[in-house]
């Protein structure tokens, strides 16, 4: 099913699929994590572990529609050292999104605004562009992150849009 994130809504038919990890190379897990996330994953993550007799190991965590189910495992079983996946029913209350830009000293640039109720409640700069002019202008990530949060607001307060 496939939804306009414009609008809030929830997402009932959702699986959060996870696999125990042991004795698999670190290095792997972007590899696997970008693959995930390519055959439809809506979020991945890991959680270090500790397994049984005290091994150190690492909780996959996939997020994806029933539908894309089997992709996802395609994937775990043949990229991961897994012997096993869990699956937990879930539901996700997806705040409405808008992306919308701001002109910076390095061209204009996007932010990612949420809205609960109608109501803007989150916003954050797309950090992968702001990661690319950083390198691009040599300037450190973290002053071109910020520059785009404030121009951001003060762009929402000209027009009266920020919460209060």
């Amino acid at each position: 099913m496939s939804f306009n994130h414009r609008e809030e809504h929830v997402d009932d038919h959702m699986l959060l699929v996870q696999a125990n990890l042991d004795d698999m190379n670190p290095e792997w897990m972007t590899y696997v994590m970008d693959k995930l996330f390519d055959a439809g994953a809506n979020d991945v993550y890991m959680v270090p572990i500790i397994m049984k007799r005290g091994r150190p190991g690492v909780m996959l965590n996939v997020l994806v529609d029933e539908g894309r189910l089997s992709s996802i495992e395609d994937i775990i079983f043949s990229e991961t050292t897994t012997l096993g996946i869990r699956y937990l029913h879930a539901s996700c209350h997806r705040l409405a999104r808008e992306f919308e830009h701001v002109e910076t000293p390095w061209g204009p640039l996007t932010v990612k605004v949420g809205y609960h109720e109608g109501k803007l409640v989150q916003f954050a700069p797309e950090f992968k562009e702001c990661e690319q002019v950083a390198r691009i202008h040599d300037v450190p990530l973290k002053k071109v992150y910020e520059e785009v949060r404030m121009l951001f607001i003060g762009q929402k307060r000209e027009k009266n849009a920020l919460p209060k």
